[in-house]
């Protein structure tokens, strides 16, 4: 089941830790990738330096600031793209960054996507990893992930623990406790 807009529809910390375990599915190509999500980070507006939000408004953040259940890419570094989840009511900014995933479908269609990866546990073991793997670009921006080719749907309801920590790469906010990972999972990308 596709989870619908009200679960993003709440603080951004609240939906980051229900996202854990909740599965990130991209169909295309007539192919289906599919990954759990096993870490995650929360963004907050307001006094969050760290969020891009923290700017206000700007084309680039629009969709931050705009209904919940849609995503936001970016690229960075030159480099990478990063999927976020946008949460928390309209007007209000937020969103989770999906830092990593335990693959669990089209793992043939990662590796070609991911040829440097040497494991199938470094196919999706970061944010710009998972975003290669699955063929999440900048077109995916502001699209709406409650529908169409891009959606976040249940897991597996399996038992697990959640560890909360800090969040990594950042050098502002860098003392507030907004990462989430599965406990003991050996695809999270820093344990």
């Amino acid at each position: 089941m596709v989870l619908p807009r009200s679960f993003y529809n709440r603080p951004a910390e609240q939906v980051a830790s229900d996202l854990l375990g909740k599965l990130v599915v991209h169909r295309i190509a007539n192919k289906t990738l599919a990954g759990r999500i096993v870490e995650c980070e929360a963004y907050l507006g307001g006094d969050d330096q760290a969020a891009h939000s923290y700017a206000g408004l700007t084309p680039r953040t629009k969709v931050i600031f705009g209904p919940p259940g849609h995503a936001y890419v970016y690229f960075i570094y030159g480099v990478h793209h990063c999927l976020n989840l946008v949460a928390q009511p309209a007007g209000t900014p937020g969103c989770v960054l999906v830092r990593a995933l335990e693959p669990i479908e089209g793992l043939d269609e990662m590796r070609r996507r991911r040829p440097k990866a040497k494991r199938d546990l470094d196919l999706a073991s970061g944010p710009g990893k998972l975003t290669q793997a699955l063929g999440i670009t900048l077109d995916y921006y502001g699209a709406d992930v409650t529908k169409g080719r891009l959606t976040v749907r249940d897991g597996n309801p399996e038992a697990f623990d959640i560890v909360t920590s800090t969040r990594i790469g950042i050098t502002r906010s860098v003392d507030l406790p907004l990462r989430f990972h599965i406990a003991d999972n050996e695809h999270v990308s820093v344990r």
